[in-house]
Formats: structure tokens, C-alpha cells, sequence
């Protein structure tokens, strides 16, 4: 029997009347990072079985209140980070003025054939010498964002041998001189493709924010860069800047 008001008298099926009680829970006595009681023990907790409770579960999860950890359990998530996009904003410098510890990890890096859409972006030829780069972003030791970067390779000979981590607008900077700024931007919302599931740690079933810029330097107006974000929705908010 449960331990809990549950009725099936009411409009509200069972899982969700869980649901709504466990978020009650959670905002009162649970803070970010916490785990919540195995499904097994809450399952016998409310007098449901482990599918009901699982159901319930998912609410919270489509909610970005709590997320799944394969192997490990359910855990409360923090509030989601406001990330504005507009022209001049940056990742690192952006958040890092907000009191947030970013960091860049660099995970391939590759000399590739511009593809006809990249091509188009960068306002080259197809089948130009193009410098692909994929980076890692994590905010406060949790992972955000997997970034796809393509560059012309004659205007940045030296960047794949170079460029090794942190922030690679603050890179350009330093080194060519370069001043980003962001002309273009198209959001989507997306499943993850390939292995970014696994690279932002989170489920293939649920989607993440796609991002495609492209920036221009600022000095002669041309296409620098095109990058492709793939952002996980559950904890950046994105604040576009009109």
C-alpha cells in the first residue's frame, strides 16, 4: 500500500500524481548534484510498480529537473545557465564574467575537402583545404556543448599544429589578430548524431540545441569561421541578443 496520497479516482494518472509529488520533494529538500532514491525504493514507496514509477521518472526528466546517469542512478540538475547569443558574445569570457569556471577541450583535429555547404559558409570553392576542428565545452566541471569548427586553411596555416585548448576566439586573437564577430545563426532543435550522445553524456532520445554560425573578422568583413554547437537544452539556456 502506499505510503503516499495516490489516488485513482482522480483525473491525473497514477505516474503523474508521482511525478508531481517527487517535484514537490525535490524543490523542497534536494540541491543540485543529489541523487534521488533508487526506482526500486521508490517504487515500493509509493506501492506502484517499477514501469509506473519509471514513467514518473520520465516527467521529471522531460522537465530538465533531474537527469539519468547510465549505471549510477537519478540526479537533481541545477538550474540551466543563461547563455546570451548575440554579434560580439563568447563562450569563455561570457560566463566566465558570470563566475563560471569554462574549459575547451580539443578532441579531433583534422585537414579535410570543403564540402559544397561548407564551401558556401567560408566563401570558398569546393573542395578547398579546410581545417576541421572539435572542441569540448564543460561549465563548472559539467559538460555543455560538443563544437564542430571549420576554417579556411590558407587564411590559418599554422592553427591545427598550434592551437592545443581554451578559448579558441581568444587564440585567433593572439595569434592572427583576428576580432570574430558573429554574422549568421540558425538554432534547431535536433537528436544527437554520431557520438555526441556520448560526448555530452546524456541520452540518444532526447534532443540537444543545434547552433550554426558563421563569423567574420571584423577587419575586412570576410567569413573566418563556420561552426556547428551542439548544446545540451537541459542546462544552457540560450538568450539570443536582437
Amino acid at each position: 500500500m502506499s505510503l503516499y496520497a495516490l489516488s485513482g479516482d482522480r483525473k491525473e494518472p497514477i505516474y503523474y500524481q508521482i511525478a508531481v509529488q517527487l517535484e514537490a520533494e525535490i524543490q523542497k529538500s534536494y540541491q543540485a548534484g543529489d541523487a534521488l532514491p533508487s526506482e526500486g525504493e521508490l517504487a515500493v514507496r509509493f506501492g506502484v510498480n517499477r514501469h509506473t514509477l519509471r514513467r514518473a521518472v520520465d516527467e521529471l526528466v522531460a522537465k530538465g529537473m533531474v537527469e539519468r546517469q547510465h549505471g549510477r542512478g537519478v540526479f537533481v540538475l541545477g538550474t540551466q545557465l543563461d547563455y546570451s547569443i548575440g554579434a560580439g558574445t563568447r563562450f569563455t569570457q561570457t560566463l566566465t564574467a558570470k563566475g563560471h569556471a569554462t574549459s575547451s577541450k580539443l578532441l579531433r583535429r583534422q585537414r579535410i575537402l570543403a564540402s559544397e555547404r561548407i564551401a558556401q559558409r567560408l566563401g570558398l570553392l569546393e573542395g578547398a583545404p579546410v581545417i576541421w576542428l572539435e572542441t569540448l565545452r564543460s561549465v563548472d566541471a559539467k559538460v555543455t556543448s560538443v563544437i564542430s569548427h571549420f576554417f579556411a586553411a590558407e587564411r590559418f596555416p599554422a592553427l591545427m599544429e598550434h592551437y592545443q585548448q581554451g578559448s579558441l576566439h581568444e587564440f585567433l586573437h593572439h595569434h592572427y589578430g583576428c576580432e570574430l564577430k558573429r554574422s549568421e545563426c540558425f538554432i534547431t532543435a535536433i537528436l544527437p548524431q554520431g557520438d555526441d550522445a556520448r560526448l555530452l553524456e546524456m541520452p540518444a532520445a532526447r534532443p540537444v540545441l543545434r547552433i550554426k554560425s558563421i563569423n567574420i573578422d571584423e577587419r575586412d568583413g570576410l567569413p573566418v569561421e563556420y561552426s556547428v554547437s551542439r548544446i545540451r537544452g537541459d542546462r544552457v539556456e540560450l538568450n539570443v541578443s536582437l
